[in-house]
């Protein structure tokens, strides 16, 4: 089958691993920009820009299977709107504070969630002030500071797959990450979420809070560095979608560039 993979930096070791692995297959891989009149069987979505989402729905439209769908990951773009989804599917999520009935301390994140994106926490009134100071065109959200152990539960899934990391929490002192094997509620968990932003390829950030599990943020195509298995596991829920003849002499067309910037 053809397989196109709409991405911002077709160097990502992701992508390029899962490239080489579909190539062997027999598939054809193409970094290229897609064409909506002739698409491929399948396309990752890599890339999460405003042209990248257009141009993904245009491909479903066109019969394209698309992993995240165009809305999946557009419904991971809102944070505010993230809370509300998750919160009413039940979901432990933390929830968003009105501006007019906020609690300190808290964490501000940027509302549009992106790479660089702001997540401070933020003390007092005054401390509130000069981030908006220096964030003045910035939509925020707002979160109660939930306690944790100063280590966030990183999740990712592709299909059913989970893979998971614990790494030092970036409000707390120090850095860095540890291997870790994910515990079978934590996996449960990292699937339902999965069920209610309908994602195939996603990463779950959890707190820990006196025991209890937290979600704080939900990503579509996270970048799932470093975790053994992880192409392997894009290359089956591949060839999981809409089977079609591999084409003889397989190859992998390079782009010149990311697409969907």
């Amino acid at each position: 089958m053809r397989v196109g993979v709409i991405a911002r930096d077709p160097r990502h070791p992701l992508l390029t691993a899962t490239a080489a692995l579909l190539t062997a297959a027999g598939h054809w891989v193409e970094f290229a920009a897609p064409d909506p009149a002739d698409p491929a069987d399948v396309y990752l979505l890599k890339a999460r820009t405003p042209t990248a989402l257009a141009l993904a729905r245009r491909l479903e439209a066109a019969g394209a299977v698309v992993l995240n769908s165009a809305a999946a990951t557009e419904r991971c773009q809102d944070r505010a709107l993230m809370a509300e989804l998750a919160l009413a599917a039940g979901l432990p999520f933390a929830p968003s504070l009105s501006p007019n009935a906020l609690r300190y301390p808290l964490v501000v994140k940027s509302r549009h969630s992106r790479k660089d994106d702001l997540v401070a926490k933020v003390l007092d009134p005054a401390g509130l002030a000069e981030l908006r100071r220096r964030w003045p065109d910035e939509p925020l959200v707002h979160q109660e500071f939930a306690p944790g152990d100063g280590w966030d539960r990183k999740l990712w899934v592709v299909g059913r797959q989970v893979f998971g990391e614990l790494r030092r929490s970036e409000l707390a002192a120090g850095s860095g990450s540890e291997s870790w094997t994910v515990p079978l509620e934590l996996a449960e968990l990292a699937l339902w979420v999965g069920e209610v932003f309908a994602l195939d390829v996603y990463g779950v950030d959890v707190l820990e809070t006196d025991g209890t599990p937290l979600v704080v943020d939900v990503n579509a195509f996270p970048g799932i560095r470093g975790q053994q298995g992880a192409p392997e596991a894009v290359v089956r829920l591949v060839q999981r979608q809409l089977p079609s003849p591999a084409r003889e002499g397989a190859r992998w067309l390079r782009g010149t560039g990311g697409w969907g910037s």
